[in-house]
């Protein structure tokens, strides 16, 4: 496998984080290895009661998870995990190589499935597929934040979507920034207010909702919309499909 620098990351800047289930411990540190090799953050668990106490606290973006569990089965595991985070890409590793097996873990709401023996780059780049598919990678040593086919330079401050350029100004960038930045969270308007515009600004939250009016023209417009609002809350960035 070959070394690459840990530019792959989340939209937030962050170290993509990978939480492996697996009670077997020569494949557990075999996996663990790999994925840390390719600049992941490592989570670990050995059971499910354990994996998912992990994903609670941890929020990892991809679960790779073994079907057969000392305390519990896979099924039950990604049920508890899909319920705390449902946007999770999830990758089934297990020896269960039948057809109605496969046809089971992607029904119950596995994104992935591999069967033992598997290559260990295979599995990572399943995983770095997954976190794609999602919307919420930043690539590019930072410079870049990409939501679904949106992708945003923080260094020349050029936009694009769907490989069209979009034009900003200084206000709307640093609004659609902060929003990619902080993916899928609902921003609040105070906290976007604060953000974009300073603790000092003296104008209300309507400007706000102007300003998410004119990024809604400029980069939702005739395509799927990413830009949401959250009524009571505030607004999200997030994939047109998620």
């Amino acid at each position: 496998m070959n070394t690459r620098e840990a530019s792959f990351r989340h939209v937030t800047g962050r170290a993509a984080r990978v939480l492996i289930v697996d009670d077997e411990e020569g494949l557990l540190t075999s996996l663990s290895a790999a994925f840390t090799f390719q600049g992941w953050q490592v989570l670990t668990a050995t059971t499910g009661s354990q994996a998912v106490a992990l994903a609670r606290r941890e929020s990892p973006d991809v679960v790779v998870l073994d079907i057969g569990l000392p305390d519990t089965d896979g099924f039950d595991v990604l049920a508890r995990i899909r319920s705390i985070l449902p946007e999770a890409g999830v990758i089934f590793l297990t020896a269960r190589d039948a057809l109605e097996d496969r046809v089971s873990g992607i029904r119950q709401g596995a994104d992935d499935y591999l069967t033992k023996p598997f290559s260990l780059e295979e599995v990572i780049v399943r995983a770095e597929a997954l976190m794609r598919r999602s919307g919420m990678v930043a690539q590019g040593q930072g410079e870049h934040l990409v939501v679904d086919d949106l992708v945003i330079n923080t260094l020349t401050y050029e936009v694009s979507r769907a490989g069209e350029p979009i034009r900003l100004t200084a206000t709307e960038f640093a609004l659609a920034r902060h929003l990619a930045q902080n993916g899928r969270r609902v921003c609040s308007k105070q906290e976007l207010l604060a953000a974009v515009w300073g603790e000092d600004f003296q104008g209300g939250e309507h400007v706000v909702e102007l300003y998410i009016s004119y990024l809604r023209k400029k980069i939702d417009g005739s395509h799927p919309a990413l830009i949401h609002t959250v009524r009571g809350l505030g607004y999200t960035m997030r994939p047109a499909a998620g």
